[in-house]
């Protein structure tokens, strides 16, 4: 590596400005998950409550805002364990950082409840509605197949990274930070597809919708690569597991056999 004198300037590793972006980028990307999360949802929930006071669609079921409130509690979780990392408040981001195997735990129940009960609003409608209506709810069930392999590879990866980050924590901190933050941003997905300006690979296939979370996570590994020289393991565990349980969610997508499935596994 060049010397100061030979380059003018500290080691990336000495800069303050480095030291500062070191303190603060776990900061931004919980932050950034939150403002994904409401330019997703806002929009899509203000237009689906018009439906409902139009009477255009059914009300929203309990269990839909059970889980709203436990995903934006664990998000502001997140926002404030960064939070208070930054700005050195350590023993009260431990304190805190207890509420995370209460969230966690009570997301997945959450959601795992959350799954047939959409799917049964949409499937029973489906097989008496009159035409056309009929034909357009099929084709949302047939959607909603396919996203359900999605909603499955947030619940298997989403409480198995947490737990790997949680159970880093003290004993390798670089680890637990960074898998918590790429933990964190697996559900977003269920917003980045709510943003129907973003160009899309759906409903044929969920490229776009893996790309876009790559790219919410690269300022935080750009940062990483250019800050160490090296990929943290994290990254790698995190990868490992995303790419074996996606090579299920692409082979299955779209396909005779799930569509057959699926319906199976809801219990119609």
């Amino acid at each position: 590596m060049a010397s100061i004198a030979e380059t003018g300037m500290p080691p990336v590793s000495e800069s303050p400005a480095a030291r500062l972006i070191d303190r603060w980028i776990y900061v931004y990307m919980a932050a950034s998950f939150l403002v994904i999360t409401l330019v997703g949802f806002i929009p899509d929930s203000i237009m689906k409550v018009a439906a409902v006071k139009a009477g255009a669609r059914a009300p929203f079921p309990l269990v839909l805002h059970f889980h709203a409130v436990l995903m934006g509690s664990f998000l502001l979780l997140v926002l404030a364990q960064t939070t208070l990392a930054a700005t050195g408040r350590v023993d009260v981001h431990r304190r805190l950082g207890r509420l995370a195997m209460i969230l966690v735990p009570a997301l997945v129940l959450v959601g795992f409840i959350l799954i047939p009960t959409i799917y049964h609003s949409v499937w029973y409608p489906a097989q008496s509605a009159p035409q056309p209506a009929r034909t357009a709810l099929q084709q949302l069930v047939l959607r909603l197949d396919n996203i359900m392999l999605l909603q499955m590879r947030i619940g298997i990866l989403f409480p198995l990274f947490i737990f790997l980050g949680l159970r880093a924590r003290g004993k390798n901190d670089a680890f637990h930070k960074r898998m918590m933050i790429l933990a964190t941003a697996l559900p977003l997905p269920a917003a980045i597809d709510r943003m129907e300006w973003l160009p899309t690979t759906l409903p044929a296939n969920p490229l776009s919708t893996d790309l876009y979370l790559l790219l919410a996570l690269s300022p935080l590994f750009i940062w990483d690569v250019v800050r160490t020289r090296t990929v943290n393991r994290a990254y790698l565990v995190w990868l490992g597991g995303y790419m074996v349980v996606s090579v299920a969610v692409y082979s299955a997508w779209g396909t005779d056999w799930w569509h057959a499935t699926a319906p199976r596994l809801m219990g119609v």
